[in-house]
């Protein structure tokens, strides 16, 4: 068990109360969700409803830099709207240079999501997870490990602030409080909802919103002969989605034959995957599969921003995993079943991008409900 792992599991109870309060009784008004055509409710904590006063407050805090102790990021400073909240680097970078070892997620629909890093099954929910970048010294990236309560000063410190923490959460004796922080976060980025690119303008009847390129490519996507859909599915085009009235939420973790460092699957010390949480031989190199949705300005790909374009990606998966695209005897014994390797000729794969590349929801990128305050009130 990592540091990491007791970390987290600790701030568990720090972001939720870990039950200590009764959840505050409902608002008069249900929180008015836009959701996109087809799209289900998410599901909302009990302890956090949706109100326009929270997505408001956490719309504030996410563009602002005060929230890095040396105040030079904000999570926006990863998270850019233009490239579907991602950041486009190889890996992340935190407010003191500290370069991590993994890629920036992006967060278009993150309110579905079952899980909320790469290969982390212990975090429930954003408002735990939005304590990792905040207070995690493994890595460093927002940086106030061990000082939340400067970072609350900081925070009363601002009139304007403080007066609509206490609007956001008129129930608190101190509105301005890490729970409420976490809390407002968290219901900004579940109004980050993404569903109108040009497939979904297909799905709606628009029959000229797909090019026949991308309609050849959408019928390859959902072939048993590539076996894409299987970890990229549904609405979200992600096996670990969850909503208002679905099932019990899984949260599943592949190995796509990425590396094979040994003949049996190994990945790289630095980074093996699920089995540095669980000390599974099995979840050796598993991680979370993300949702599609936007995928062509999420690059560069993969859990390490190891595979820089989708042709790239595709090779990968047309080779049955990369570590066999680089030695073709080195076929990982721990690789997911439906990475099997199929043939793609050059016009299926300009096909099959031309798909991925419709997922991209331009209305998204510029939504000014999703954009800073400062340039956008």
């Amino acid at each position: 068990m990592t540091k990491r792992w007791v970390f987290l599991s600790a701030l568990a109870c720090l972001g939720s109360g870990c039950g200590d309060r009764p959840p505050p009784e409902p608002g008069p008004e249900k929180y008015q969700w836009r959701l996109p055509a087809g799209f289900p409710t998410p599901v909302v904590p009990a302890d956090n409803p949706m109100t326009e006063a929270k997505v408001q407050l956490g719309r504030r805090l996410f563009y602002d830099k005060r929230l890095s102790l040396n105040g030079t990021q904000s999570c926006a400073s990863c998270h850019e709207q233009a490239r579907a909240f991602t950041d486009g680097r190889t890996h992340g970078l935190g407010s003191t240079g500290e370069l991590h070892r993994r890629n920036a997620q992006g967060l278009a629909n993150i309110a579905y999501a079952t899980s909320f890093t790469w290969a982390n099954p212990s975090i429930p929910s954003l408002e735990v997870q939005v304590l990792s970048p905040l207070l995690g010294k493994e890595p460093v990236e927002l940086g106030f490990g061990d000082k939340e309560e400067e970072l609350l000063a900081r925070l009363r410190a601002d009139a304007d602030l403080s007066a609509r923490f206490a609007e956001a959460f008129p129930e608190e004796a101190e509105p301005v409080s890490l729970a409420s922080l976490t809390r407002a976060l968290a219901s900004f980025e579940r109004t980050l909802l993404s569903g109108n690119a040009p497939y979904d303008q297909y799905l709606e009847g628009n029959t000229k919103a797909l090019s026949p390129a991308a309609k050849r490519g959408m019928e390859l996507f959902f072939s048993e002969r590539l076996e894409c859909n299987h970890c990229h599915q549904g609405f979200n085009f992600q096996d670990g989605a969850t909503h208002e009235g679905a099932g019990e939420a899984v949260l599943p973790f592949h190995n796509t034959g990425l590396y094979n460092e040994d003949g049996m699957g190994a990945y790289p010390a630095t980074d093996p995957g699920l089995i540095e949480l669980t000390g599974r031989p099995e979840d050796m190199g598993s991680f979370r599969s993300p949702s599609l949705r936007n995928v062509a300005l999420t690059a560069p790909y993969m859990h390490d921003g190891s595979i820089a374009t989708l042709s790239e990606v595709l090779d990968h998966y047309a080779a049955g995993g990369r570590a066999r695209l680089l030695d073709s005897s080195s076929t990982s014994p721990l690789r997911s079943s439906f990475v099997r390797g199929f043939t793609l000729t050059p016009e299926e794969k300009a096909d099959l991008i031309a798909f991925l590349e419709a997922l991209t929801d331009t209305g998204f990128l510029t939504d000014p409900r999703f954009a800073d305050p400062a340039l956008h009130p």
